[in-house]
């Protein structure tokens, strides 16, 4: 139950740019992996909620990982850079290359 109080409060929103620390386990060590991305939508209530982060990765492929809130391999989740933005779910994203799949400020319409 700690673990779920602990992510339970969501303190970014859709738009911002979060740094999520996560954990996994090769073999019997436990190691640590950043991921730093968009927030592109936000899903379900309770301990089923779960968030969608966009990144673009080498040579402009698009990345995206899904985390239930509750997950105890979360470690840290930071927000970088708010964004403003007037959608709840930003799906467009996947379409937009170069800059302007980046800055969440101009993703304000389709």
């Amino acid at each position: 139950m700690a673990l779920i109080a602990k992510h339970q409060d969501t303190s970014f929103k859709v738009g911002d740019t979060v740094r999520i620390k996560q954990q996994f386990f090769t073999g019997d060590k436990a190691q640590t992996q950043i991921f730093e991305g968009v927030v592109i939508g936000i899903k379900g209530r309770g301990i089923g909620k779960t968030f969608t982060i966009r990144k673009i990765a080498a040579d402009g492929i698009g990345v995206e990982k899904i985390w239930p809130i509750a997950s105890p391999n979360l470690l840290k989740v930071t927000v970088k850079k708010p964004g403003q933005v007037r959608r709840a779910k930003l799906y467009y994203l996947r379409k937009r290359t170069g800059k302007l799949a980046l800055a969440t400020k101009a993703n304000t319409g389709p």
